[in-house]
């Protein structure tokens, strides 16, 4: 959508400004409360040296700071190939010239968001729960609309502000605990004119760490319902069947569990709310606009172009959501028929994926018992604590090719191999510690660890 990706890089660039501002204000108005008479200058050096920081942060690690404690893992396609499947479809509908990378978070409650800070550099993330929830087509519906955010550049800029509010946040909770544990306005001016202007600059110190934090949420909220609704219209777009999508956002939505490493900062990146999602409660200055109004926009799409989304939307909203050059440029869909199939993991898959996530393998002895063994425990075998059978811990073997006899050849050097002991799912360690996982449709013969890099060579069942 051409006027929406011109719109974000307007917004970045304005936000980037109120935000530094916000900054400015803070900094100033504390170095003055904290040391009078030239305070303000060094506030304003401390503000512009958080500001290179922020912007350290967002071009080299922003991912990393915005996913800071989450039990998050990239999930390969030896892993589970119908996601990635899915993923590369929406890609090619969208015209992206690489698919994003797949993050999959251990949590029970079923949400999804993009991060990143270009399409080339961005990565889709999916809870254990909504893969163990949604069907096939609703997932591919909630996949489709976090691709349309990475094409529409959204990532770019509700990364570049989920960093900069982040900061905000951070500064002004310091500054009002350091105002109220009473550490300024020791070294008060002898003069009473001084100790007035200290306390007036006190003052407006403490109504910008109260103040600045909000007003930098509220530009924040401000820019983003509207790209929920462009989102959703791509991917009505990309998929050719809305139903999946507004079916899937009433799922989430009706979900009384909340996304527990949620937090203000991160909650716009959710394609729901989490907070709403488990309250049901919507205000002004919600950062979605209200999920029934979502979906009763996508049910009334005659088809599944942009120009149907834009219908359906005039008719429930009211007004225009999509720009005329977009509307014009796109090209008109029918909708498809429901493919019928269910989820991708059962929950059996999604018990071990979240087992495997937090770094255990699971092992299942013949009386049913299952051990979740941690990568770091040593042994090659435990005993099972119900029927005292000692099991095999699965892991990949280091094996040689030795030279034949008499020749001066040295040994091919060693390689790790592991065998596998059904079709369904399996999971196993490899030599680094690192615990893989292979799904029912794995199809090929070797796996790369993504911790050392070794090449695993997965073998068949035995006969």
């Amino acid at each position: 959508m051409w006027e929406q990706i011109q719109a974000n890089r307007r917004r970045s660039r304005m936000l980037v400004a109120a935000m530094a501002m916000v900054l400015a204000g803070l900094g100033f108005f504390a170095g003055e409360a904290f040391a009078p008479r030239g305070g303000g200058l060094a506030g304003l050096a401390v503000a512009g040296l958080i500001l290179a920081v922020q912007a350290g942060i967002y071009f080299g690690a922003a991912e990393s700071v915005v996913l800071q404690g989450v039990p998050v893992h990239e999930v390969s396609r030896e892993e589970i190939p119908r996601l990635h499947n899915l993923v590369e479809e929406m890609q090619i509908a969208a015209g992206l010239a690489t698919p994003p990378r797949i993050l999959l978070v251990t949590d029970p409650a079923p949400n999804a968001f993009a991060i990143g800070r270009s399409p080339e550099k961005c990565a889709v993330a999916v809870t254990t729960g909504l893969l163990q929830r949604l069907n096939r087509d609703e997932l591919q519906g909630v996949l489709a609309h976090e691709i349309g955010h990475i094409r529409n550049r959204d990532v770019q800029f509700m990364t570049l502000a989920a960093v900069m509010l982040g900061t905000i946040v951070i500064l002004s909770d310091l500054l009002t605990r350091t105002i109220r544990l009473g550490r300024t306005g020791r070294e008060r001016s002898s003069s009473r004119g001084g100790g007035q202007a200290q306390a007036a600059f006190l003052i407006l110190a403490l109504i910008f760490a109260i103040l600045g934090p909000l007003v930098a949420q509220i530009l924040y909220f401000a820019c983003s319902r509207r790209r929920e609704h462009l989102a959703d219209a791509s991917g009505a777009q990309f998929t050719r069947y809305p139903e999946g999508l507004a079916s899937a956002l009433e799922k989430i939505s009706a979900s009384s569990m909340q996304v527990a490493f949620a937090s203000r900062t991160t909650a716009p990146m959710f394609i729901v709310n989490p907070f709403q999602a488990a309250s049901g409660v919507q205000g002004l200055f919600s950062t979605h606009p209200p999920t029934d109004e979502r979906v009763r926009i996508l049910r009334g799409m005659a088809g599944a172009s942009l120009a149907d989304y834009a219908a359906a939307y005039a008719a429930a909203h009211g007004g225009s959501v999509i720009g005329a050059r977009s509307l014009a440029e796109a090209p008109a869909f029918e909708k498809r028929e429901a493919s019928g199939e269910g989820p991708l993991l059962g929950g059996r898959a999604a018990r071990d994926a979240s087992a495997v996530l937090s770094g255990y393998v699971p092992v299942v002895c013949g009386c049913g018992l299952e051990t979740r063994v941690p990568a770091s425990h040593g042994a090659s075998s435990i005993r099972c604590l119900r029927c005292g059978a000692r099991l095999p811990v699965p892991e990949a073997s280091s094996v040689s090719t030795e030279a034949p006899p008499g020749s001066d050849a040295p040994a091919a050097p060693r390689r790790l191999q592991f065998q596998r002991q059904g079709s369904g799912w399996e999971s196993f360690r490899c030599a680094c510690g690192r615990v893989m996982q292979l799904s029912p449709g794995f199809l090929g013969t070797q796996v790369r660890c993504s911790k050392c890099g070794s090449e695993i060579e997965v073998l068949p069942k035995a006969a």
